[in-house]
């Protein structure tokens, strides 16, 4: 099931997104509902899987989301997240290409899913564009860096976002990714899992010359 964050967050979103939740509710989008307690999260070695699998997950031709342009030219939100080095950093110390932020949990199937094609998009794009996955599980790195440790991954380091200011800031679902241009204007949003490596995300991609 999608679920929006925020506790009226029905009420707030543009029509788009409220769009979003009514097809989820008739079972047309991949999303993960927000975690409401850290006792429903992973814990580390029961059950984090590794390398983009995860039960139930669905296959990269399978990926369900929705492009939502609604937010377009809204500057990247001032919330404060750590980075691998677990110091604070804000999106705006990214400025200067375009950035691509993608959030997720261990926790969410099709955020686990996406994960290798995103970490590809990463490797082959990184002189043109910058790609960082944030973390929005709620026990931060102590169930992040584990599930890093087994992924295999070779170019996304684990940010992470415990507080999940970067979830409420969007007032999305997961898993959603959020393309910003040199200037940390949003282009375009994919709410949803998609295949990076694909046809469309390259067409979405060069939107922003990336």
């Amino acid at each position: 099931m999608l679920l929006l964050s925020g506790d009226s967050a029905i009420q707030r979103v543009p029509r788009k997104i409220a769009l979003i939740l009514a097809l989820c509710l008739a079972g047309s989008i991949a999303g993960c509902d927000r975690e409401k307690q850290a006792a429903e999260q992973a814990v580390p070695g029961e059950g984090n899987i590794s390398r983009g699998e995860a039960k139930g997950a669905p296959a990269v031709g399978q990926f369900e989301h929705v492009v939502e342009r609604g937010n377009a030219g809204k500057p990247v939100p001032a919330a404060a997240f750590r980075g691998p080095d677990d110091a604070p950093v804000t999106l705006a110390a990214f400025k200067g290409k375009p950035l691509l932020v993608n959030l997720w949990a261990t926790w969410c199937a099709p955020c686990v899913a996406e994960m290798p094609t995103l970490d590809k998009l990463a490797a082959n794009r990184r002189d043109t564009m910058t790609v960082i996955a944030v973390a929005q599980d709620l026990q931060g790195a102590e169930v992040v860096d584990p599930w890093f440790q087994k992924a295999g991954l070779t170019a996304l380091q684990p940010y992470i976002d415990p507080q999940n200011g970067l979830l409420d800031a969007a007032n999305s679902a997961l898993p959603t990714s959020i393309l910003y241009d040199a200037e940390g204007r949003e282009v375009w949003r994919v709410v949803g899992a998609i295949d990076w490596q694909g046809e469309e995300a390259q067409k979405l991609l060069a939107e922003a010359g990336a």
